[in-house]
């Protein structure tokens, strides 16, 4: 069994085992009573990495001995190995030649969080989002059968990828494509779990040799013969295999369900995927792990330790109350409402925590939903119960809104229904990438009829709008950062905002910045420094379009500033308004730029954006300097 450790590492722990490993291969040359040792010095060396860097931390702990068995037993990168979510890939990357580069993980120009193809020829297939992991596998798997190679393809799926639909869409095509394919089931927290012990590892052993599936396939052909025998034959495996492993519903799909077998018996791992490894055909192996397995304080909380922060020394106690976060803003705001109002009801897809619904899943269960990863089955769950006269509130991230579009747009906006989006994390993320992003909520909403759109410059509007959107009969969007705001006073009142109207916060000359969300503080500092005036429009739609032809009459030019894409944002939207109706003022459009912004600390990423009050100004400065002089007049002497 592996080793337990109690605290993590803060000096690099001795390991010597990893050390020697600069690639798979060298992996695939251990005596395999090696790989326990590897497993822990494996383990070790990722408790302290994390520690100095942060990131995601319990499911790569939970995947130390699979992750060595894979590429123990596959010829990786040759044969593909495929991660899902990319929460358990960490373990991945050092066995795969960036042990030493681990330092820089999630850090500006250093390792991306996730498995990335740009990285390594060992990330196959890039993620971030969940449950892709079984449908790129089955595309890879195909494309080689088509090529006439004999490569192996392996898809991981787990930490919950496998309750969304898509996953479930490829299992069904994968049994018509008849593709030579294996998918793990990282089975780390769900209700298809069973005890695991011999008789589970022996039956996994047993399933998965060619001994047994040449007697199946030798039964098959000679029963084929007997329809009536082999009807009853077929039953009979059925239920046995029905009641001794859940593997009833995947073998129904065309799958051969291997398992489930205990994740962190590496010897029994190994033995059964180089059965498995000869086998044809779709094949499944459920393997049950435990996140956070070999850490006991993650052991003990596997959803505390799903992530870690850097390591740093105590910081001096803190003088004054420290600031909310936005997601603890919405998360108070839904339980202050939900107690004046029975029709609202809480949806989120997996993201309790995340988006702060901890408090109102206790107060009120009832009301409270947590669809699992099923995006799209939130947004539309949400419609059938505005349907009927409920007001539901979906918490969701703005880089999770994109996979379920087509449900905003077909079942919510097109009935114009009663639903409120929630949208978390709209912006940059930080050191989690351009894959948890969200750079396009305002170009991909504000196209919609009937969508009402709020970005708020701080905390207390966050709150306004929040009532705002939730009081307004039709669909409404409030988006907001990650992270703290400026420190702005909440009032716990529950007030709204008149829809489609922005304030003047500052006024000054020439230049007017009409800021569209939380860059507000950035575009106050930038117009001290040009004596600019500022406007915190508040709506992107509707537009306050009073406000706009009253700052274009008396500026010689406007700045649209937002944290999402320059492409079709709410600077577009301006354009496009100033150009239907003949204004010619000048327009300066600044917001993230059309590329994927890589990974670093926010405020390096806003920098390098030019939204930061430096960039901000600069830009002005540089619009500025093209502008013509304003016409005099002729010379009467010319």
């Amino acid at each position: 069994m592996p080793s337990t450790f109690h605290e993590i590492p803060h000096q690099r722990p001795s390991t010597p085992l990893l050390d020697s490993l600069d690639d798979t291969a060298q992996l695939r040359e251990l005596d395999e009573s090696r790989l326990p040792e590897l497993a822990d010095e494996l383990r070790l060396f990722l408790l302290w990495s994390v520690g100095q860097t942060g990131g995601h931390f319990g499911a790569g702990l939970g995947v130390i001995e699979l992750t060595i068995a894979l590429h123990y037993v596959y010829a990786t990168p040759e044969d593909r190995l495929v991660w899902d979510v990319g929460h358990q890939a960490y373990p991945h990357k050092i066995l795969t030649g960036r042990r030493e580069q681990m330092a820089s993980l999630r850090q500006k120009d250093g390792l991306a969080a996730f498995p990335r193809r740009v990285e390594s020829p060992y990330d196959t297939f890039g993620v971030g989002h969940s449950s892709t992991s079984i449908s790129a596998a089955l595309g890879m798997a195909i494309a080689a059968n088509l090529q006439g190679l004999d490569r192996r393809t392996v898809a991981v799926i787990g930490d919950g990828a496998l309750t969304a639909g898509m996953a479930f869409e490829a299992l069904n095509h994968a049994s018509d494509a008849q593709a030579n394919m294996l998918v793990v089931l990282n089975d780390n927290d769900m209700s298809i779990s069973r005890n695991v012990g011999g008789l589970s590892n022996y039956l996994a052993k047993i399933l998965s040799s060619r001994t047994y599936s040449h007697m199946r396939e030798g039964s098959k052909k000679v029963l084929s013969k007997l329809p009536q025998a082999w009807e009853l034959a077929r039953k009979t495996e059925e239920h046995a295999k029905g009641m001794l492993v859940p593997g009833t519903l995947f073998e129904e799909l065309g799958w051969n369900y291997i398992g489930p077998i205990n994740g962190h018996d590496l010897p029994a791992l190994v033995k059964t995927l180089k059965n498995m490894r000869e086998l044809k055909g779709p094949q499944f192996l459920h393997v049950v792990t435990q996140k956070g397995k070999g850490f006991s304080p993650a052991e003990a909380d596997p959803i505390g330790y799903h992530a870690i922060t850097k390591l740093e020394p105590k910081p001096a106690a803190p003088t004054g109350a420290s600031k909310p976060k936005f997601s603890n803003i919405f998360g108070q705001w839904l339980c202050d409402m939900a107690a004046q109002d029975a029709r609202l009801i809480g949806i989120t897809p997996a993201m309790k925590e995340g988006s702060d619904l901890i408090a109102f899943a206790e107060q009120y269960p009832n009301r409270y939903f947590d669809v699992a990863i099923a995006e799209q089955h939130a947004v539309t769950l949400a419609a059938g119960m505005a349907c009927e006269g409920a007001k539901p509130v979906v918490a969701i991230y703005s880089t999770f809104l994109q996979r379920a579009y087509d449900q905003v747009v077909h079942d919510v906006a097109v009935q114009n229904l009663d639903v409120l989006f929630a949208i978390d994390r709209a912006g940059l993320v930080g050191e989690d990438g351009p894959t948890h992003a969200g750079s396009f909520d305002l170009s991909f909403l504000r196209c919609l009829p009937n969508m009402v759109i709020m970005a708020p410059a701080d905390e207390n509007e966050t709150r306004q709008m929040l009532s705002t959107g939730f009081l307004h009969n039709g669909p409404a969007a409030v988006r907001y950062p990650r992270g703290t705001g400026p420190g702005t006073p909440i009032d716990p009142a529950l007030d709204t905002l008149p829809i489609g109207r922005g304030v003047v916060t500052r006024a000054g000359q020439d230049v007017a910045i009409l800021c569209f969300g939380t860059l507000h503080q950035q575009a106050l500092k930038a117009a001290e420094a040009l004596n600019a005036s500022v406007a915190n429009m508040r709506f992107v739609k509707p537009l306050d379009i009073a406000l706009i032809a009253e700052l274009s009459a008396t500026h010689k030019l406007l700045v649209t500033l937002e944290e999402n894409t320059v492409m079709g944002g709410a600077g577009s939207a301006v354009n496009e308004w100033l150009l239907a109706e003949g204004i010619a003022t000048p327009v300066l459009n600044l917001g993230l730029p059309d590329v994927f912004v890589e990974h670093a600390k926010p405020a390096q990423m806003l920098a390098e954006c030019g939204l930061d009050a430096a960039g901000i100004e600069a830009a002005i400065r540089q619009r500025l300097s093209t502008l013509p002089e304003p016409d005099q007049g002729l010379d009467p002497t010319d």
